[in-house]
């Protein structure tokens, strides 16, 4: 995959995506192939899928995040599976905030870590087992859901309503992973993040596949101390332009916005032009709670960095109270019927 979306993907088809489809073709024949044939690893506790349609961000981490709350509300133990993209681990490991960095694990294992217990690996199923080990009664796997490493009890697929699909094309000539109705065919619900109309075709196909369709907004924590200042924003998430929409919508003046790739890792020349249009104009200097952990994992100018940057960070509020309580409701007795169906005690 890449790490920085061109820009054709979030436009009607043109001539760049069709010469792009028959690649794209090829490679959603072998996406689909892949999340339909391949060997899954069971495991003995419920997994809940966190997944995306697309390349990109759409709210997977905040979403993984509500859910834990979810699992702890009905007196079970979360623990989080991650494939620590951006970090240099090649075993599951349990990851340790305290001990650990961005560099090793990756940026949204170390955010994870904060809140709950959390397993990187490259390895799913290994990941799963050691989370089981470690005492999780419940695996909350963020991304994932085309690898098709594990039997899912509940796939969650979270989408964008600004963005929806883009262009609709599989990957290069558009942004989607694998055929929607491909991908449609193994989820359970759909949740829609935010304000728009992009998403509607979505719904509308996850509404005629009996799909369940949530809805959430993510609402930024503690915007007050931000508010009316003047503020150089930059982010290298999924979609940095939705962090600079949340600052405004918060009443926070972005007067100057620096995107980059996901998971990009800051350079000190890069830092420094931030440190001097700062300066230059008066402004403070804000980013994500994911961008702030690799910052601390870095060296020279990023420790610099990490020193003076404000954070907002945000939450996934879901419309309806109740819909993390059903996600989590619905992957148990799925896992427990799937125990009985293999004669295993279910939990």
């Amino acid at each position: 995959m890449v790490s920085e979306a061109p820009p054709f993907w979030w436009e009607k088809p043109g001539l760049q995506a069709a010469l792009l489809s028959p690649v794209g073709w090829v490679y959603g024949r072998v996406a689909r192939r892949i999340m339909e044939k391949r060997q899954r690893k069971a495991v003995s506790v419920p997994v809940i899928c966190v997944g995306n349609f697309t390349v990109g961000g759409s709210g997977k981490t905040p979403t993984a995040l509500a859910l834990a709350d979810a699992v702890e509300a009905v007196g079970l133990k979360p623990g989080f599976l991650t494939r620590g993209y951006g970090g240099n681990i090649r075993h599951a490991t349990v990851v340790d905030p305290q001990q650990h960095s961005a560099r090793l694990v990756g940026d949204e294992p170390m955010l994870l870590a904060r809140r709950a217990l959390t397993v990187a690996s490259p390895d799913r199923p290994a990941g799963a087992e050691l989370l089981m080990s470690e005492g999780a009664d419940i695996i909350i796997m963020d991304d994932g859901f085309q690898s098709a490493r594990l039997v899912f009890d509940h796939a969650v697929m979270v989408i964008d309503a600004r963005k929806g699909v883009g262009n609709g094309r599989v990957f290069p000539a558009g942004p989607v992973r694998a055929p929607i109705v491909a991908q449609l065919r193994h989820a359970d619900s759909l949740l829609v993040v935010g304000e728009g109309t992009a998403a509607d075709r979505i719904i509308r196909m996850a509404a005629r596949a009996a799909k369940s369709v949530h809805t959430a907004h993510l609402v930024p924590l503690a915007p007050e101390r931000l508010k009316g200042q003047n503020c150089l924003a930059f982010a290298a998430i999924g979609d940095p332009g939705k962090f600079f929409e949340t600052l405004e919508a918060a009443g926070i003046r972005v007067a100057h916005e620096r995107g980059f790739p996901d998971h990009h890792t800051f350079a000190d020349d890069e830092i420094q032009e931030m440190f001097d249009e700062a300066d230059l104009y008066g402004l403070k200097l804000v980013t994500t709670a994911k961008d702030l952990v690799r910052l601390q994992g870095g060296h020279g100018k990023a420790q610099e960095m990490a020193g003076r940057v404000e954070v907002l960070e945000v939450r996934l509020d879901f419309d309806q109270s109740d819909t993390a309580g059903k996600i989590v409701k619905s992957a148990i007795e799925k896992c427990k019927r799937r125990l009985v169906a293999s004669g295993h005690r279910p939990i």
